[in-house]
C-alpha cells in the first residue's frame, strides 16, 4: 500500500484536496488541518492528532508509521505534519458511520408500551368474549320469552311480534353488548399514562432534567443499567494548566486569598500554606523575562526569570510529568543533592507516574534549569531551551474531587438494583481509580473481567461478549462504536440501557439506548439531539433523580391500571350477572359512560399526580420482563372487586326488600355506591404496598381537589340531573348508606395488604405475560 502511494500524484495544496476529497489520493496535512478522510500515515515529523471528536478524550495522539499509522476523519492535526494516503471519504470513513447511525429514525417501542399493548389486547380479547357471552344470553332471553316488559308480559311472542318491535329489542340488546365492550376497554389508559408523563416532564425540569422525548420518563423507571460515557459528570471539572495564578491578602492576618485556575490555585495555595513561601517577596526579589502559557500540545507551562543581584537566569517549567520527566537529566534527592537520571532512576519515575495515575491523582513535575546571563541577548532563546539538561524538582499529584452526591447517587443506584458501568476514553490505571473512588468499583474488588479496554472487549467473539457483557463495570479506551456495541449486547441480554455522554463520539449509543442523557453544558448540539433528556447541570447526581422520578412513573401508571381494572372487573360481573339472572342491567348506558368518563379522566389526573417517594428505590428494577400487573396489583384489585360486585348484586336483588324503597331508588342506590366504592378505592390505590394510603396526602392537594370535585359531580349528577342519567333524588339516610358501603373498601384495602403474595407472577405458571 505505501509503494502504491508513492506513485499517486501529490495535490498541491490542502485547501484543493479538501474539495476533492478523492480515495487513494496522497495528501499533505499540517497543523489546525481536519482530516478529511479516513486513512494511512505515510511519512511525516512530530505528528500529533486530537481525536477528541471521536473518542471524546482531549490527549493529542502521536500518529507513526509503526504503532499507530490510522488517521481518521473529523480529528484535527495538532502538531506537525506529514501526508496521508486516503483510503475513503465522505459516508464510508469511520466518522460518516458514527454519524448514519445516529441519523437513523428507530422507533424502537419502549418496555412500558410493550407491556401496555399486549395488556390492551389481551383486555381487548376478554371483553369481546364477555359481551359476546352477554349478546347471546339476552338474545335467549328474549326469543325464549323469558324478557318482560314493563306490564309483565313477554316481549316476544313468536309471529305475533311486530317487525318494528323485534328489530327495535334487538338493537338495544346489540347497544348493551357494545357497552360491555366499552366498559371492559380501559380508554382512559392512554390519557392516564399522557397525563402522568407530562406532569412527571414539568416536574423534573425543577430537578435539572429537561425531557425531549416524553416516552423517556416512563423508560427510566425500568432501566437496569446505566453507563457514564464521560467522566466530567462524575468528577469536578477545571483541572487544567491553562493560566497563571495569583496570590492576595489584604492585611496581614486575613485569610489568603488564590485566583486562577483550579490546578494553579491548588499548587500556590499548597506552597504558601504548606510549604510557607512568601510569594510577595520572591516577586520583589526577581524579575520576570519570558513567561510561556500552558499549551495543550506540549501540555506544560514555563517561567524565564533573574534574581536581582545576580548573573544567572532561571528557567521553570511545570507540567504533565511524563512530558517535564523527558527534558530532565538530573534530579535532586532527599539531601538537596544533584544526582544524574540513570535508567534505573527514569523507569522507577516513571513507576511513580503511573501509581499516581492509578490512584486517580493527576500527575505534575516541576523542572529547573540555570543559564548564563549572555543567553538572555536573543529573547528567542529562551523559548528553546526546554529541550534537555533540566533538573527534575520534585512531582506532586492532584486529585480531581468525584462532584459532591456522586457516590452517593451512585450507591443510591446500586442500592435500587441498577448496575452502574463507566466507559471512557481514558487509560485503564486513571479509568480504575476513578470508578473505585465513585463507588462503580469496590476497593477490594477483584478486577479480573471487570476492567477491560475497547480494543479487547471489541475483539472478543459474539459468544464471549455476551458471556462476559454483565461482569464488566469499567471500559477504558474505548472508541464510539465500542459504546455502540456494549449497549447492543446488554439489549440483546434483556437489560434497558440508559446511557450519559457528552460528546459527538458518545451520540451514537445515546441514540441506541433506550434512554440517552446528554449533558446540558458541556454537551455538544450532537449529543443533545440524539438524546432524550438533557442534564442542565452535567452532574450525574441528577441522572438518579431522574431515574427516581422514572419509577414513580412506572408506579404512578400501575396504580391507575388497578384503579381502573376495578372498575371494568366489577362492573363486568355485575352486568353480566343481572343480564343473565335478571335479563336487564342495573346500570344504564349513560351512567356507564359517566363512570368512565369521570374515573377515567379525574381519576388519571389525580394518580398522575403523585410524587416520587424514598422507597421507590429500594425496588428492583422492572427491567423488560417482569409483569405490568403485579401480584400484589392482581391481590388488591380482586378483593376491591369481589367486594363491589357483592354489594351491587345484594343491591340489584335485595335492595328494595331491604331497605324499603322503589325500583328507580334502587337503581340510584346501586349507581351512588358504585361511584362513591371508586371514590374511596382512589385512596387504596395510592398505595399498592403500603396500608396507610393517606401518608403524604396533605402535599398531593390536587388529589384531594380532584377527589372533592368527582363528589360534587355525584351530587348533581343524582340530585339534579335526574332526567338525563335516569336517577331518582336520594335522602340524607339513603345518601349515608351509600358512603358507608362504599367506605367499607378502606378497610378492607387495609387487610387485604395484611395477605402475602408468591414473588412469582400468578401467569407464570399459564406461560403467559401481560
Amino acid at each position: 500500500m505505501v509503494a502504491l502511494a508513492r506513485t499517486l500524484p501529490i495535490f498541491g495544496s490542502v485547501c484543493t484536496e479538501l474539495r476533492r476529497k478523492r480515495p487513494l489520493s496522497l495528501l499533505h496535512i499540517d497543523s489546525s488541518v481536519e482530516v478529511p478522510g479516513d486513512g494511512l500515515f505515510i511519512d511525516g515529523h512530530s505528528l500529533l492528532v486530537d481525536e477528541s471528536s471521536m473518542t471524546g478524550e482531549s490527549d493529542h495522539v502521536e500518529v507513526n508509521p509503526t504503532k499507530n499509522p490510522f488517521l481518521l476523519s473529523g480529528t484535527k492535526v495538532a502538531d506537525g505534519f506529514g501526508r496521508m494516503l486516503v483510503t475513503s471519504v465522505g459516508m464510508n470513513t469511520t466518522w460518516g458511520s458514527m454519524m448514519s447511525t445516529i441519523s437513523r429514525d428507530s422507533n424502537k417501542e419502549t418496555p412500558l408500551q410493550a407491556r401496555l399493548d399486549k395488556l390492551s389486547s389481551s383486555i381487548g380479547k376478554i371483553g369481546l368474549a364477555v359481551a359476546f357471552l352477554f349478546l347471546v344470553a339476552l338474545l335467549v332471553r328474549y326469543f325464549t320469552g323469558n324478557t318482560k316488559d314493563e306490564n309483565g308480559n313477554a316481549e316476544f311472542n313468536g309471529s305475533k311480534t311486530k317487525v318494528d318491535d323485534l328489530i327495535n329489542s334487538i338493537v338495544d340488546i346489540i347497544a348493551a353488548a357494545v357497552i360491555i365492550i366499552v366498559i371492559a376497554i380501559p380508554e382512559g389508559l392512554p390519557l392516564a399514562v399522557t397525563l402522568t408523563l407530562a406532569y412527571s416532564m414539568k416536574r423534573m425540569i425543577a430537578d435539572q432534567a429537561m425531557v425531549r422525548k416524553l416516552s423517556a420518563c416512563e423508560t427510566m423507571g425500568s432501566a437496569t443499567t446505566i453507563f457514564a460515557a464521560n467522566v466530567l459528570e462524575l468528577l469536578h471539572q477545571g483541572v487544567g494548566l491553562n493560566t497563571t495564578g495569583s496570590v492576595y491578602r489584604p492585611t496581614s492576618g486575613a485569610r489568603f486569598e488564590f485566583s486562577g485556575s483550579p490546578t494553579e490555585k491548588a499548587i500556590l495555595s499548597w506552597a504558601v500554606l504548606e510549604l510557607n513561601m512568601d510569594l510577595e517577596e520572591l516577586k520583589r526579589s526577581s524579575e520576570i523575562l519570558h513567561f510561556e502559557a500552558f499549551n495543550s500540545t506540549k501540555k506544560m507551562s514555563g517561567v524565564t526569570m533573574m534574581k536581582k543581584g545576580e548573573n544567572t537566569i532561571n528557567v521553570h517549567w511545570k507540567g504533565a510529568a511524563e512530558m517535564i520527566l523527558e527534558m530532565c537529566s538530573n534530579y535532586y534527592n532527599f539531601s538537596g543533592k544533584i544526582e544524574a537520571i540513570n535508567d534505573v532512576g527514569r523507569k522507577k519515575f516513571g513507576q511513580i507516574i503511573q501509581g499516581m495515575a492509578a490512584s486517580s491523582l493527576r500527575c505534575i513535575a516541576f523542572a529547573h534549569k540555570q543559564i548564563p546571563v549572555k543567553e538572555n541577548e536573543d529573547r528567542e532563546t529562551h523559548r528553546n531551551v526546554k529541550n534537555n539538561g533540566f533538573t527534575l524538582l520534585g512531582l506532586i499529584g492532584l486529585k480531581d474531587p468525584c462532584r459532591p452526591g456522586v457516590k452517593k447517587a451512585v450507591e443510591d443506584c446500586q442500592n435500587a438494583g441498577v448496575e452502574i458501568k463507566m466507559i471512557t476514553g481514558d487509560n485503564v490505571f486513571t479509568a480504575r481509580a476513578i470508578a473505585t473512588e465513585c463507588g462503580i468499583l469496590r476497593h477490594n474488588q477483584d478486577i479480573k473481567g471487570a476492567v477491560v479496554e475497547g480494543v479487547e472487549f471489541r475483539n472478543y467473539t459474539p459468544e464471549e461478549r455476551m458471556e462476559k457483557i454483565d461482569k464488566i463495570r469499567v471500559m477504558a479506551r474505548s472508541s464510539p462504536f465500542d459504546k455502540l456495541l456494549m449497549v447492543q449486547c446488554l439489549q440483546q441480554k434483556g437489560h434497558v440501557v440508559a446511557v450519559t455522554g457528552d460528546g459527538t463520539n458518545d451520540a451514537p449509543a445515546l441514540k441506541e439506548a433506550d434512554i440517552g442523557l446528554s449533558m446540558g453544558i458541556q454537551g455538544t448540539e450532537v449529543a443533545k439531539e440524539s438524546s432524550d433528556i438533557v442534564i442542565l447541570d452535567d452532574n450525574f447526581g441528577s441522572v438518579a433523580t431522574v431515574l427516581r422520578w422514572g419509577r414513580c412513573v412506572y408506579n404512578n401508571i400501575q396504580k391507575f391500571i388497578q384503579f381502573q381494572l376495578t372498575i371494568n372487573v366489577s362492573a363486568l360481573v355485575v352486568n353480566f350477572v343481572s343480564a343473565v339472572l335478571a335479563g336487564e342491567v342495573p346500570l344504564t348506558t349513560v351512567q356507564l359512560l359517566w363512570v368512565n368518563l369521570i374515573q377515567d379522566s379525574l381519576g388519571a389526573l389525580a394518580l398522575a399526580t403523585e410524587k416520587p417517594t424514598k422507597d421507590l428505590m429500594e425496588n428492583p428494577p422492572v427491567g423488560r420482563t417482569k409483569p405490568l400487573i403485579t401480584n400484589i396489583m392482581w391481590r388488591n384489585l380482586l378483593f376491591q372487586a369481589f367486594y363491589q360486585t357483592a354489594v351491587m348484586l345484594t343491591l340489584q336483588f335485595k335492595g328494595e326488600s331491604i331497605f324499603k324503597v322503589s325500583g328507580n331508588v334502587n337503581d340510584t342506590l346501586i349507581f351512588n355506591t358504585f361511584v362513591l366504592c371508586q371514590v374511596f378505592n382512589e385512596f387504596n390505590a395510592r398505595k399498592l404496598e403500603k396500608k396507610n394510603v393517606f401518608e403524604g396526602i396533605h402535599k398531593n392537594k390536587l388529589f384531594l381537589g380532584i377527589t372533592g370535585v368527582t363528589i360534587g359531580l355525584q351530587v348533581v349528577m343524582v340530585e339534579f340531573l335526574n332526567k338525563f342519567a335516569d336517577t331518582d333524588r336520594l335522602n340524607w339516610w339513603q345518601w349515608g348508606v351509600c358512603i358507608g358501603l362504599a367506605a367499607v373498601s378502606l378497610p378492607i384495602g387495609w387487610l387485604v395488604k395484611c395477605i402475602p403474595v408468591p414473588a412469582k407472577p400468578f401467569f407464570s405458571y399459564l406461560k403467559w405475560r401481560n
